[in-house]
This record gives structure tokens, C-alpha cells and sequence, in this order.
């Protein structure tokens, strides 16, 4: 029989989901979409299933703000706990805190990770309540603890407590136990009557982080080694295990006693104050278009240089600090832009891996012919979706890392910039941030699962640095690129790079210093025309190139002549040229080609001019790309051992010299190999045919979250779930043939799986390899074979073959 997930929990979820009217439910479904991937859930019960997944639950927390988690935590830490002892336990029972608290519970239920059951206890998801070990630095509660215990040691608890219960039954015994321990006030008054070892003891350990539970395979039982431990012990103040290994723990019941009524559990529900200076929205215009601007331009020199000469990957993956270094330097920036922009552009597909280098691809030459705005929306979505901040250059140690490594994504990177962006947002109009550690701290305040980076002396002040270099973010306040960024709208963000930059320059103006300046974002063409006649000197705003002598001597070299070389940069100039640089060009020009270097495989000389000259015209050495340069001298294209054997055969008896000019002495030799070849092994997998990329692709459509909020809440209630072994009819056949081999799987994970199967798309699921370790997989390309699932693995890079029965949890990707 299969094992749904979260069952109890799920079905309270259930419950109260029912309970919602269409707009609450709607707020559900929007605070949590992964939820309605399709397939979409056809009733309550199946959305209860999908928001109780720990992948699901886990996705929800990084968008959560800090009095969320500590409030959460504060649920978890509790078994059974209502609004108001929650609000007693956070010190929020009046005033601004208390409306604190209400806002905070209100976000949660939306989420649907906290909501209110009946009898006016708060419920929570079961996945929620195992991301904290210790929660409030607190232990598991009696109930927990004493699971494994008989009537008859509870009876003795009791007995030293002098507590009696309503029967002598192990539940009712446990439940006085529970009733004693849950009264602060007689919990306190057991401690004062208590030796003074145990007092210590005892107060010490309220206040302590627990020590998690180890399973020890062999060892001796852990002895009473401190000093009035056992008095406790008597009285269920402290638990030891029926083995008596490990440290007493003390239930969480008594620690919390024991903190006092004056002890708080932390609560911030205000946010930090950020400072701000005046911002007019036309100054931050105009530094949001100064820096994208720059940067447009910087991801244009950046890329070139990337396509001209690619840069080399290490041996352990990404573009070292030497490559970085060259291409900053051949750019004219600094590292963090280049680091931002390989990052975004291969994330945009501008740039991929080939073999040991990193190369352009096709689509980066598409890129080259758009205009600067349309070039700079499409790195900014993909450094929008990012799951790493580019920016990180130094590990823990302080030891550079390479871009493009493919390192595993830091925590909540994209959930970052959701919350600098948001935060930078709720300033009021025409005001910014006075700086970048005002809005660090507000955004600590806004995503705290956020990893911030080891380099960072100011809380993210990285990932702050890089959204004022892409123009999302200008005086500390948010541009309209970062409100573009910020509603997700690819029709606002192109609208508001083109407002803010303007088109490609497609003239320069020439200098008689043998310079050239360029406003703005030069176009595909006017770049193309200066880097190949001129050193670029600066770029940003303005890009300034520097002819001379080499660099004239570089254009001619790649086949141009001075008169088309003129007629070029003329067509591009703003005035006529300026005699300097006319005149530059033709005294280079003068001097181009006098002296003369030609490749040769091998040289042929003798002291006979007219047996050098036969060898030159004999038919049946045309072969070997003979040329003569001096009656004593030919060249050969061909190398030396192929243009002996040819003029052997054609009846020359030539010998062949040593880079000394000594002769040769050739002996015949004898190969032999190293060791044994073993013969090839012959595969024994078959072929199988891969789909088509109509197929293959991962087409997802808008979900109407208020008609299926309305679908849902207008289901019936009294129908069971479908379930592959009642009888009931299935949806298709893939949902059939995995539910009859992935038992571990519930229904929902069953029609999840089985709708990317059929319609090609990507999906993520927890599998457990055959060594019994349990790893997170996402895959796409998608071919049941049963009891096989056939895929592309994105953590292998590879293709691979899933057991459909060790797949234990499936998730949209």
C-alpha cells in the first residue's frame, strides 16, 4: 500500500481549505504556484496533498519574512498552541506587536503553511515543523519523549510527584503527567524544592540548546555523571532513554517553565528603518541610464572579446582569474562586469562550452545586430533569474573562484534580488536610500534564508553593487528597469530600456591625436569598423579607440587596402577624416608587405641550380607544393618523410638532414605496443528514438487562479481521492502503468509524473539510488518504458535510467 504524504496534516489542510471563501482560496493558490502546475489539482484534497510536499513547503520559505519564521518556529516549538498563547510566548498581546502578530498569521495562512483549526489551536504543515532541529532552542515535548515508556515508570513519576490520575491506563498517566508539567507555577514551585546541584542543573539546561539524539551500535550506557541529575530524572523534569545513552533531555514543557514569565520568544515584527535622501524620479532616470548604459556597452566589449578569442576553461570547471584578468583587461573593466556579464550571457545562451574553451554561439550573433535597449533586456531577465550571484569571486577562505563554474546555486539568490528590489520599493516616492548597508539591512529583515556572500563586509552588498551596475537600481531607489524586473513584465522591460537608452551610434567622431570617440552604445557595424583599425582605450557612456602604426598595420594585414581603409572609417566619421590619421594610413601603408614570411613544411637545397629547377617542373611532384625562392633553395607544402618517399619514387635518391645539418642516419624500426589491447566490448543497451523537441519543450500556460479557485471550492466534498487501487478509471494509461509500479508514490505525484510524461516537460523527483542515498533529481525528455523511466538527467548531464519504484516524490520543475 502506498504511504501518502503528511496524511493528518494533509487532511487538516483539507478541512480548511473547504472552509475558505473563493477570494482566500485565490490567495492560496497565487502565494504558492507550484501547487496548480498543470496538471491542475481536481479537488481540495489533491491541493491539500501538493502544499503538504516538503519540496512545495520548501520552495514557500525563502519568500518568507523574518516575524514569519520566528513565528513559524514559535508553533513548531509548541505542540498545541492557540493565538493567544502564541501571542503570550512572543510578548504580543496588545498594541502594535499584537497587530504585528495578526498580519504575520494572516501571511502564513495564505501560504498555507499556519492556519486556525477548530477549538482555536493553530495547525501547522508537517514539513514546515522539521526545518528547525531545536526550535526556540528547545527539546521535543513529554509526549514525545516518553513514547517509549510503561504505565508503570509513569506511575512512579507521578508517585514522587504526588500527582494522581483519573486511571491507572498509560494514556491517562501520561496526560496528568503532560497537565503537571504545562503549569509554570508548579513546575516552579517543584524546583525550589529541589538540592541546589539539581537547581543549577536544571536552570542551566532551560537555557541551553539541546544535544540532538545518537544512535550509538555498540558503547557502554551513559552513567549519572552530573550532580543532581537523578533527582530530576525521578520527576520527569529530565528524560533519559530506556538505554540509558546519550545526554537527559529536558521536555520542552519544562524548559519553557523554567525560562520564567519574563522570557520571550524574539519577535520582530517591524522592519529595520532605512534612511533616505530626496530622489526625483528624473535623477533617477538619468543615473539608471548612465550605468546601463555603461554596462551595455561593457557587455558588448566583454562578449567580443569572448568571441574573438574564447577563453579557456580549467581543468576543474569555469574561466579562471588569469582569462578574467585578460578579458577585463582587453574590455576596459573591472571584474565584477565581466563576471555579471559570462554569467548572464550564458544563461541567455550567448555564450556556451566548447570542449576547453568558452565560445559565442549563434544566437550571440543575432544579439550583436540588436539595438543597445533590446541587448540589455536580455541579460537582464536572465540575471534575473540567476540562481547565483555573479558576483562572488572569494569562497570562505578569501580564495578567488572562477566564473562559470557551474557551482551549486547559493540559497535563495533569486528570492534576493525579489526582496533588494521590493525593499528599495517601499520607500517613499521621490526619496533613496542614503546606502547600501541601510537597504542590506532592511533586505536581511525582508529574505533571511538568503545566503550572503563571505566577501561581503555590508550585508549584500554585492548583489546590491550589481543591480546599481544594470541600472535596476539608481540613488537607492528603484528604476524603472528594477520596476520592470520587479512585475515580471517583458513587455515593461524592453519599453523601459529603450526609453532609457537610446539607439546605437552609428558614427564616431575622429580627433587629429589619432582617437575616436563614441557616444553611447556603438552599433554591430561602427564596432566592427574601429576594432579592427584601433586599440580601444575606454568604454561606458563614451568609448574612446586610438590608431597607430600597429594597429593600421593589423587592418592592412587582414586584407584591406589603404584606399578601402579610408573609404571605411570616411562612412563612418561625423566630419572628414583628419590629415594625421589620412596620413597615418598611407605611410603605413608604404611600409606594409616590403619584407616577406612564408610558411614552409620542409626546405629543399642543393648545389646544382638546374636539378633544383627540374625538381620544380616535374609533373609528378605537383603534388608536394614545391616553390623555388633561390636557384639553390625550394620550399615544400608537404612535410618531410611524405616529400622523401615522393621524389624517391619519382627516382631522386634525396637524404634528409638534421636541424644541425648533419645527415640522417635512418635505421628501420620496430613498433611494439605497450601492453596487450583488450578488444572492444561490445554495449549491450539498445537504442531507443528520441523525441522531438515540440515534444521535448516545456510549454506551460497561465493558470486562471480565480475560476479554479471557484472549480475547486464548488467540487464535492464526500468523494473520496482517486486512487489506483479501487478501480476507479484513470486518466490515461502512463497514470495507470506508474501507479502499478511506483507504489511509494501518492495519486498526485502519479498524475504529476504521468503528465510530463505525455507532454514532454521537464520534472524534478526525489529518487533513492541503488546504494540507498536519497538525491533530488531534475529530468527532462521523458520515455516510460516500465518498469523504467528513460531521461535526460540535468545533474548527471547525461542520459539515464530511473527504477519507476525508487522514485519517492515528484515536483513541477
Amino acid at each position: 500500500m502506498r504511504c501518502p504524504i503528511s496524511k493528518k496534516s494533509g487532511s487538516a489542510l483539507a478541512v480548511w481549505l473547504r472552509g475558505l471563501e473563493a477570494v482566500e482560496l485565490e490567495r492560496v493558490l497565487a502565494a504558492r504556484p507550484d501547487a496548480v502546475s498543470a496538471p491542475e489539482p481536481r479537488s481540495v484534497g489533491e491541493l491539500a496533498d501538493r502544499l503538504q510536499r516538503p519540496a512545495s513547503v520548501a520552495l514557500a520559505l525563502p519568500r518568507l519574512a523574518l516575524p514569519c519564521l520566528q513565528v513559524a518556529e514559535a508553533v513548531a516549538a509548541l505542540t498545541h498552541v492557540s493565538r493567544d498563547d502564541l501571542a503570550r510566548l512572543l510578548d504580543a498581546t496588545h498594541g502594535d506587536r499584537a497587530h504585528g502578530l495578526d498580519a504575520v498569521l494572516e501571511a502564513l495562512a495564505d501560504r498555507a503553511l499556519v492556519w486556525p483549526a477548530a477549538g482555536g489551536l493553530l495547525h501547522m504543515a508537517a514539513p514546515l515543523r522539521n526545518a528547525w532541529g531545536s526550535p526556540l532552542g528547545l527539546d521535543a515535548p513529554l509526549v514525545q519523549l516518553l513514547a517509549g515508556s510503561n504505565s508503570d515508570e509513569l506511575g512512579r513519576v507521578l508517585a514522587k510527584l504526588d500527582v494522581k490520575p483519573a486511571a491507572n491506563r498509560k494514556e491517562m498517566r501520561l496526560a496528568a503527567l503532560v497537565d503537571h508539567h504545562s503549569d509554570p507555577a508548579r513546575v516552579a514551585a517543584l524546583v525550589a524544592k529541589a538540592p541546589a546541584a539539581t537547581r543549577r542543573l536544571l536552570e542551566r539546561r532551560a537555557r541551553e540548546v539541546p544535544e540532538r539524539p545518537s544512535f550509538i551500535m555498540f558503547g557502554t550506557p551513559q552513567a549519572d555523571s552530573q550532580p543532581g541529575e537523578q533527582w530530576a530524572l525521578e520527576r520527569g523534569l529530565l528524560i533519559r532513554g530506556r538505554h540509558r545513552y546519550g545526554p537527559a533531555r529536558m521536555p520542552a514543557e519544562v524548559a519553557l517553565a523554567l525560562r520564567g514569565s519574563d522570557w520571550h520568544a524574539p519577535f520582530t515584527p517591524v522592519p529595520p528603518t532605512v534612511r533616505s535622501v530626496p530622489a526625483t524620479a528624473s535623477d533617477i532616470d538619468r543615473e539608471a541610464a548612465a550605468a546601463s548604459m555603461a554596462f551595455a556597452a561593457h557587455a558588448v566589449s566583454v562578449l567580443g572579446v569572448c568571441a574573438t578569442a574564447p577563453p579557456a576553461r580549467l581543468k576543474a570547471g569555469g574561466i579562471g582569474a588569469r582569462e578574467l584578468s585578460r578579458i577585463g583587461k582587453a574590455a576596459q573593466c573591472d571584474e565584477l562586469p565581466v563576471r555579471l556579464v559570462l554569467e548572464a550571457a550564458s544563461a541567455a545562451g550567448l555564450l556556451a562550452r566548447d570542449g576547453d574553451r568558452v565560445t559565442a554561439t549563434a544566437s550571440y550573433d543575432t544579439w550583436t545586430e540588436q539595438e543597445p535597449a533590446d541587448q540589455l533586456a536580455v541579460l537582464l531577465r536572465a540575471w534575473w533569474a540567476l540562481p547565483l550571484t555573479p558576483g562572488g569571486s572569494r569562497d570562505e577562505d578569501g580564495k578567488a573562484l572562477p566564473a562559470l563554474a557551474g557551482a551549486p546555486p547559493c540559497g535563495g539568490c533569486v528570492q534576493a534580488r525579489h526582496g533588494l528590489l521590493t525593499a528599495a520599493s517601499q520607500l517613499p516616492a521621490g526619496e533613496g536610500a542614503v546606502n547600501s548597508a541601510d537597504l542590506g539591512a532592511l533586505l536581511v529583515w525582508l529574505r533571511p534564508l538568503s545566503d550572503e556572500l563571505p566577501q561581503d563586509a555590508v550585508p549584500f552588498a554585492t548583489l546590491i553593487r550589481e543591480a546599481e551596475l544594470l541600472g535596476a537600481l539608481a540613488l537607492g531607489a528603484v528604476s524603472p528597469i528594477g520596476a520592470a524586473l520587479l512585475a515580471d513584465d517583458t513587455e515593461a522591460l524592453t519599453d523601459a530600456c529603450r526609453r532609457l537608452l537610446p539607439a546605437a551610434s552609428v558614427t564616431a567622431r575622429f580627433g587629429s591625436d589619432l582617437t575616436a570617440v563614441v557616444a553611447g552604445t556603438p552599433s554591430a557595424h561602427l564596432l566592427a569598423v574601429l576594432d579592427s583599425v584601433a586599440d580601444r582605450e575606454t568604454a561606458g557612456a563614451a568609448s574612446v579607440w586610438r590608431f597607430s602604426p600597429r594597429s593600421v598595420r593589423r587592418a592592412l594585414d587582414a586584407g584591406l587596402t589603404p584606399d578601402a581603409l579610408t573609404a571605411d572609417l570616411a562612412a563612418v566619421a561625423v566630419e572628414p577624416l583628419p590629415q594625421p590619421l589620412s596620413y597615418l594610413i598611407q605611410d603605413t601603408a608604404r611600409s606594409h608587405g616590403r619584407v616577406r614570411v612564408v610558411s614552409a613544411a620542409c626546405v629543399i637545397h642543393g648545389e646544382e641550380p638546374a636539378l633544383l629547377a627540374e625538381l620544380a617542373a616535374h609533373r609528378k611532384l605537383t603534388q608536394l607544393g614545391l616553390r623555388l625562392l633561390a636557384p639553390t633553395v625550394l620550399i615544400s607544402r608537404t612535410p618531410l618523410d611524405k616529400t622523401l618517399a615522393a621524389l624517391r619514387s619519382a627516382g631522386y635518391a634525396p637524404v634528409a638532414e638534421k636541424p644541425d645539418g648533419s645527415v640522417r642516419i635512418e635505421r628501420a624500426q620496430r613498433p611494439r605496443a605497450a601492453s596487450p589491447v583488450p578488444p572492444p566490448r561490445l554495449s549491450g543497451g539498445r537504442s531507443r528514438t528520441q523525441r522531438t523537441d515540440e515534444r521535448a519543450a516545456d510549454v506551460r500556460t497561465a493558470v486562471d487562479l480565480r475560476a479554479l479557485a471557484t472549480r475547486l471550492r464548488g467540487a464535492p466534498q464526500d468523494v473520496p481521492e482517486p486512487d489506483p487501487y479501487d478501480g476507479r478509471p484513470y486518466d490515461s494509461d502512463t497514470e495507470e502503468i506508474i501507479a502499478g509500479y511506483a507504489r511509494g508514490l501518492s495519486f498526485t505525484d502519479v498524475r504529476q509524473l504521468a503528465h510530463a510524461v505525455n507532454e514532454g516537460q521537464a520534472v524534478t523527483i526525489e529518487y533513492v539510488a541503488a546504494s540507498g542515498n536519497t538525491t533530488v533529481r531534475t529530468l527532462s525528455q521523458l520515455e516510460l518504458d516500465a518498469p523504467y523511466l528513460h531521461a535526460w538527467c540535468h545533474l548527471r548531464n547525461d542520459n539515464r535510467v530511473f527504477t519507476l519504484s525508487r522514485i519517492h516524490g515528484v515536483m513541477p520543475s
